[in-house]
């Protein structure tokens, strides 16, 4: 359900931010590293420093607005 939104995301900031999807199922060492025990789990990285983090699906705008500020 988020793969599309994500996908929208990633095109119109083009080079400005970059978006990572891990699928969970075949990298569970990833998941336990970041704590993961339930998808989706959203994460916002700024010069490797966590900045924002949600638990579950959010609509386009909101991801934007989120990135938006961290940029």
């Amino acid at each position: 359900m988020l793969h599309p939104v994500l996908e929208e995301v990633k095109q119109q900031l083009g080079d400005t931010a970059t978006i990572i999807k891990i699928d969970v199922d075949e990298h569970p060492d990833i998941a336990a590293q970041f704590g993961v025990n339930s998808i989706p789990n959203l994460f916002l990285y700024k010069k490797g420093e966590l900045i924002w983090h949600e638990l579950g699906f959010r609509p386009k705008e909101q991801l934007l607005e989120a990135i938006g500020k961290a940029i």
